[in-house]
This record gives structure tokens, C-alpha cells and sequence, in this order.
């Protein structure tokens, strides 16, 4: 596809404007995925913007974005494509009400195909590709990943009953993955790579500053340090940028202007996952020696 950035400092500059901050590696990533015209998988912990990449690209594009959520049992027929069998069925009866037959090639054609996500990228026939998000693709069976090997690698899916099926432009195409399991070396093969750490400190200062506009900057700062704390803490699930900006939201619901003990303990479940991480943290309160900012 044509450059829509001249350079990966355009690509910051722009998602900026669209109220999500990245770093340079990020930026960087996102600009030859688009110049390479090759998929890009993120990696990183939940909650850093993985997906909010891919949505902030095409909003910035201004081309739709199409996504794919992965589960275990993820198939072809919910991810590619399948046939619309409630219509062949009335189409069969209706022939034989006329007495007419059907042959296979009367049934297994694009009037009866219905797209699905893979599909629906492939076929899209606007002036600008669209961002195709496979999201979570660590969810997916090992199976489903061979599904994807042709797409991924020549944009094209094949379609016994009618052919293959080839992208007149590239989608943009972004995976994330948690690393809940680890990916088919094929698959990494095919995909630009990029893993999203969590953001350094000035950076979650601003990305919560835009995030709850209405949030008292001495709070955002307190917040910022006390989760940078917490993480270290040997957590079950370490809350990321998603759950910071979900607590901030709620500690200005709750009128907080600074971390008092009471505040966070009423807000904590914005941030701790699991009753172990509850405890841990609200254990790092009431021990002096392991302070997390937070007055009483």
C-alpha cells in the first residue's frame, strides 16, 4: 500500500492526535508494517494497548477496522468464512417444488457464502485496506493457527467450491497475544514482531491525564507511582494501563484527590484480580516497611 506516514515519528505524531501514546519501538513497529505491507504481531502483558493499537491505526487511517476475537475452539467457519446452509436448503426446496435440479456448483457459490472477518478483509473493496485485528490469537487452538498461514503470507484465502480468493490491497493486519502459550514458529515467521512493555513513568502520567481528563494531577502521580510499586509485588495478574486508568476513574468517582488507605481499599477491586493479589496488596498498606504512598 502507499506510505500513510512519511516516518515512524509521523506515526507518534498522529496517534497522538488520536489520544493514544506510544514509544518509539511501537511507532517504529506500526510505521514498517504498513511500509512492508507484512502483519504485525504485539506481545505484551494485558491491559498495555495491544489492541487499542490496531483501533487507534484505523481510526487514524480512517478505514474500518475489522476484528477477530480468538477463543479455544476458534474454526474456519467463525474466522474465514462459511456457507449460508439455511438459504441452500430453501433454494433446494424450491427447485424441486419447479421440479428443476441442482448441481453442486448451484449450491457452493458466492450467492450463498457468507463472509466472515478474515474474508471480509480480504474482499474489501474500499479505496484505503482496512485493520484487521486478530486479537488474542494465543487463545486459538494450535489448529487454527495453520488456518492463517496462507492468509497471513500471500493475503489470499482458498475456497475449495469456488477458488482463492486474493486481496486487491493488503489488509493491515494486527495480532496481539498475552504469551498464554507459545506461538507456532510459522506463524512468527509470517508477522512483523513487537512486544509492548509497560509504559515508563511520565508516559502513564499523560496517557491518564487524557484517559480521566477530570482526575486531579496529584492523584495521577500518586497512582502512577503506587501501581509502579505494586507491580514488583509477586502478583497473580499485575494490573496494567487498562485496570490504572479503570482505578483513577474510580478514586475520582469517590472524590479522591490523593491515595488515602480507606480509598484504595474501596477501590481496590479496579486493580486486584484475585482474592491472593487483594490480600498482597492491602497487606503492602499496613506494612511500614514496604510503604506504597498511600497516607491513612
Amino acid at each position: 500500500m502507499t506510505p500513510a506516514f512519511a516516518d515512524a515519528d509521523e506515526v507518534r505524531r498522529r496517534l497522538d492526535e488520536m489520544d493514544y501514546l506510544v514509544d518509539e519501538g511501537t511507532a517504529a513497529a506500526l510505521f514498517f508494517a504498513l511500509v512492508l505491507d507484512r502483519p504485525l504481531l504485539l506481545e505484551g502483558e494485558p491491559g498495555v494497548g495491544k489492541t487499542t493499537a490496531a483501533k487507534a491505526l484505523a481510526r487514524v487511517l480512517d478505514t474500518p477496522l475489522i476484528r477477530l476475537q480468538c477463543y479455544e475452539g476458534l474454526t474456519a467457519s467463525e474466522a474465514l468464512y462459511e456457507w449460508n446452509y439455511q438459504r441452500q436448503l430453501l433454494a433446494i426446496r424450491l427447485a424441486e417444488s419447479r421440479r428443476d435440479s441442482l448441481a453442486d456448483a448451484d449450491l457452493f457459490s458466492a450467492e450463498f457464502l457468507q463472509e466472515r472477518p478474515i474474508l471480509r478483509a480480504v474482499r474489501h473493496d474500499g479505496p484505503v485496506p482496512p485493520v484487521l485485528l486478530i486479537d488474542e490469537i494465543d487463545r486459538a487452538d494450535d489448529e487454527f493457527e495453520a488456518l492463517l498461514f496462507e492468509f497471513l503470507g500471500e493475503s489470499s484465502i482458498t475456497i475449495p467450491e469456488l477458488g482463492t480468493f486474493t486481496a486487491k490491497r493488503r489488509p493491515v493486519v494486527v495480532l496481539t497475544s498475552n504469551r498464554s502459550r507459545d506461538l507456532h514458529d510459522a506463524l512468527r515467521r509470517r508477522c512483523l514482531y513487537h512486544w509492548i512493555d509497560f509504559p515508563e513513568a511520565e508516559r502513564a502520567v499523560e496517557i491518564l491525564r487524557r484517559s480521566v481528563p477530570g482526575a486531579n494531577e496529584a492523584l495521577i502521580r500518586s497512582v502512577t507511582e503506587f501501581i509502579g510499586r505494586v507491580r514488583r509485588f509477586d502478583l497473580d495478574k499485575a494490573p496494567g494501563m487498562a485496570e490504572t486508568i479503570d482505578w483513577v476513574a474510580a478514586l475520582s468517582a469517590v472524590g479522591a484527590t490523593r491515595l488515602v488507605r480507606q480509598d484504595v481499599v474501596r477501590t481496590l477491586s479496579t486493580i486486584a484480580k484475585t482474592p491472593d493479589d487483594r490480600d498482597t496488596i492491602t497487606g503492602a498498606l499496613d506494612d511500614p516497611g514496604d510503604a506504597c504512598g498511600a497516607t491513612a
